[in-house]
């Protein structure tokens, strides 16, 4: 079977100033990934072997978006706003190189699926010069209506030019197209400006190939892959369908999810087999959870790797870095960061531990913290293999705790501890009898005088 080249074109200029944001539109996120960041997922998932981005002016920040995942992207500037087929001129260097099939699609359709992509492309590999996306919204109004006669694309009428019987048409224009290479720039050069707003529209293309004598047809897909978002309220919208898709392919993989409309999912989130995800439970980008492990009630992880029959929660956070080990348990209110808690060892309540090591089969007691901190510098605390750390303890980094050492409940630890030994770090208890009824004597007669 060979292989097709294929230049993808993302539409990416748009200001999104209904978004109400000093963020360009497509920077935003869905589902732990920016709307640019799905597109482009799904462009390489779809076979697409060079990629060409349209910005605005100045639009630093969505340029390095697309290099952050697509480092050989292309990147062009649409200096002024004059149409979608104005937007894919632009690439015009990107158009001029000798491929098989372009595809134009739109940095704010987050939903589009590889494999609708993919479906798109396929009749140009039967002799097609243009594939146009089409859709059946539940109510059409507002969309342009795809014209067809037989099995080819006569037009895309827009709703206000459109007559009567126009306007029943039920199949809508979904906006991403798929081009030959060998004619795309000759038919997108034809393309005019003599509309109402002086603008280059791409729809024109349709008829511009009929008049090629090219052939034009219509690929249809669900509503969700050609989705924009221009609002807060849309980009709600399509989190939505996209946690839905997530929970969809979860539970078909073989997640448990109690309650799953409860669970947040990021984009890139991998599960293994035999998972339990109790209900309330987020998840933020780069995480893995593996065998067997169970995510307990209000847990909320992120940059985290979950190994195997580990349990985390309830109420516990994983912040990025956290490496919890086969059958390591991280129970309620605690806290871990850039750690690494090895086979068997446990925190089970009210602990922060950021920057550290705790060894195989070690026991950190409630309320424990390590003071990672200087207010400069960040430094790491190691704990060794079978230690037990006792409640309410402050780890003072940079400090070791040997193997199966022993540190007192209360303690202060600012300085080394040997394997097996036993450290007490705090003062002697010392009792003044009576001073608490004196303060609060002291107290009262401040009240009186107040």
């Amino acid at each position: 079977m060979t292989v097709r080249s294929c230049l993808a074109i993302v539409l990416a200029a748009g200001e999104g100033t209904r978004m109400r944001s000093s963020k360009p539109k497509v920077l935003h996120d869905i589902a732990g990934r920016s709307l640019l960041a799905h597109v482009l997922a799904a462009l390489g998932k779809a076979g697409v072997t060079s990629s060409a981005v349209v910005i605005g002016p100045g639009q630093d920040g969505v340029a390095a978006e697309a290099k952050r995942m697509l480092a050989d992207a292309a990147i062009f500037t649409q200096h002024e706003r004059r149409g979608t087929a104005h937007a894919v001129l632009a690439a015009k260097p990107a158009l001029e190189q000798p491929v098989d099939d372009i595809l134009i699609v739109y940095g704010d359709t987050p939903l589009i699926r590889p494999e609708t992509l993919s479906r798109l492309r396929a009749p140009l590999a039967e002799g097609a010069a243009l594939v146009v996306l089409g859709f059946r919204p539940a109510d059409p109004t507002g969309y342009g209506r795809l014209i067809m006669s037989g099995d080819e694309l006569v037009a895309i009428r827009e709703e206000a030019d459109a007559s009567d019987s126009e306007r029943k048409i039920a199949i809508c224009n979904g906006g991403i197209m798929a081009f030959a290479g060998k004619t795309a720039l000759a038919i997108l050069e034809q393309i005019g400006d003599a509309n109402k707003k002086h603008e280059f529209y791409l729809t024109d293309a349709v008829e511009i190939a009929r008049r090629m004598k090219l052939r034009a047809v219509t690929v249809e897909a669900e509503e969700d892959d050609v989705r924009g978002i221009n609002t807060k309220a849309q980009l709600a919208e399509a989190e939505a369908v996209a946690q839905k898709r997530l929970r969809d392919a979860a539970l078909n993989a073989g997640v448990t999810l109690v309650a799953p409309d409860t669970v947040f999912l990021a984009s890139d989130t991998t599960f293994g087999r035999d998972v339990v995800v109790e209900p309330y439970v987020v998840f933020g980008e780069k995480v893995t959870v593996e065998d067997g492990a169970v995510i307990r009630a209000f847990s909320h992880l992120a940059g985290a790797h979950v190994g195997k029959g580990a349990i985390v929660g309830p109420f516990a956070r994983l912040r990025p870095g956290a490496e919890l080990g086969e059958g390591a348990h991280i129970g309620n209110f605690v806290e871990i960061k850039a750690a690494v808690i090895e086979a068997g060892a446990k925190a089970n309540h009210l602990t922060y531990i950021g920057d550290a090591f705790v060894g195989a089969n070690s026991n950190v007691g409630a309320g424990t913290i390590t003071c990672n901190y200087d207010g400069t510098n960040k430094h790491q605390t190691r704990i060794g293999k079978d230690a037990f750390i006792g409640s309410n303890s402050a780890l003072v980094a940079p400090v070791e705790i040997g193997d199966g050492a022993y540190i007192g409940s209360g303690s202060v630890i600012t300085e080394n501890v040997p394997a097996d030994a036993l450290a007490l770090g705090r003062g002697r208890q010392v009792v003044k009898e009576g001073w608490a009824s004196r303060l609060r004597g002291l107290k009262l007669m401040g009240k009186k005088k107040a």
